[in-house]
């Protein structure tokens, strides 16, 4: 299998200066020829020097048609390379891609520049979220003044949750602590989550576990029970509208609870439960296992689809 990286993102976003940072790194001075396929030409442009000491070779494709298996079959032909790292042009239709069957992608990396995301978020939104879903970093730079930061964390972990997401400026990368964001307050008892909140909750809960261990969180939610559960057991959580109304995930966690086997599918309840971090199969090691003291019935609220926008 031919490993491949991708680097995507729109114009001007940072793929080429992350691209030359990693080339010029110690740890990526591995045997073999790197192969880097060119989809768009930005102003900064690869080093000669660079890529003579790196070992790497450029080609570019400048068509969205010439992006196909039998022309990146025969630029592999004509290189050889170990490896193949994509830059990919960010207004292609990523989730039209087609590589050769061999060619096995070994990281997906989307870069951001802060200052024009709130712009390509509100206007390309489906092109962007292609992007994100299966990027194992997201990596926005020129964060320099941005001070909604927090919000877009959110919007990019409503698309992918998984992504480890990194903040940088001038300076370098950012420490970011956005607790004092948090639109409840975390020393309520229990902590009182709207709509709203819930999604922020939930969010925050992927990478700050620690600020609610222990904790009492009080939200209405709806009743998912998953097959092969213990009967002690259900996941409440909301719908929630991550990208657009085609795009819409189940956000939940599980939760035990004494009395679950009286719950039904789909209902409506309000529960309170305490948090606590623990190992759950699903979870594939430790997350987020809800404790519930208290799960009242409710009627559907009139907004039963939360949203992250």
């Amino acid at each position: 299998m031919k490993p491949v990286y991708i680097i995507n993102g729109f114009l001007e976003s940072g793929k080429t200066e992350f691209i030359t940072f990693t080339l010029d790194q110690p740890y990526f001075q591995i045997k073999g020829k790197t192969l880097i396929l060119l989809c768009e030409e930005g102003e900064v442009e690869y080093a000669p020097e660079l890529l003579k000491r790196s070992n790497a070779v450029l080609e570019l494709i400048e068509e969205e048609a010439d992006f196909v298996p039998a022309k990146l079959l025969e630029l592999e032909k004509k290189h050889k390379p170990e490896r193949i790292i994509l830059e990919y042009n960010g207004m292609w239709n990523f989730k039209e891609m087609k590589l050769p069957w061999h060619w096995q992608v070994e990281q997906q990396i989307t870069t951001i520049d802060a200052s024009t995301f709130s712009m390509y978020f509100s206007n390309m939104k489906s092109l962007l979220a292609e992007m994100l879903r299966n990027s194992e970093m997201i990596l926005f730079n020129r964060c320099d003044g941005i001070e909604d930061l927090n919000v877009y964390k959110r919007n990019v972990k409503a698309i992918n949750p998984q992504a480890e997401i990194v903040f940088e400026d001038s300076n370098g990368e950012i420490d970011e602590i956005f607790e004092e964001d948090l639109p409840f307050d975390l020393n309520a008892d229990p902590i009182e989550l709207d709509d709203m909140g819930y999604g922020i909750w939930y969010i925050d809960s992927l990478d700050h576990l620690e600020r609610y261990v222990g904790k009492r969180i009080r939200f209405s939610a709806m009743i998912m029970k998953p097959e092969g559960y213990p009967a002690d057991h259900f996941v409440p959580g909301r719908m929630a509208m991550t990208c657009c109304a085609e795009d819409m995930a189940f956000l939940g966690y599980v939760c035990e609870y004494q009395d679950a086997a009286s719950l039904k599918e789909q209902e409506w309840i309000q529960v309170t439960a305490r948090v606590e971090k623990e190992y759950w199969a699903d979870y594939g090691g430790e997350g987020p296992v809800l404790h519930a003291d208290s799960v009242k019935k409710i009627k559907a609220p009139k907004e039963k689809v939360i949203s992250f926008v």
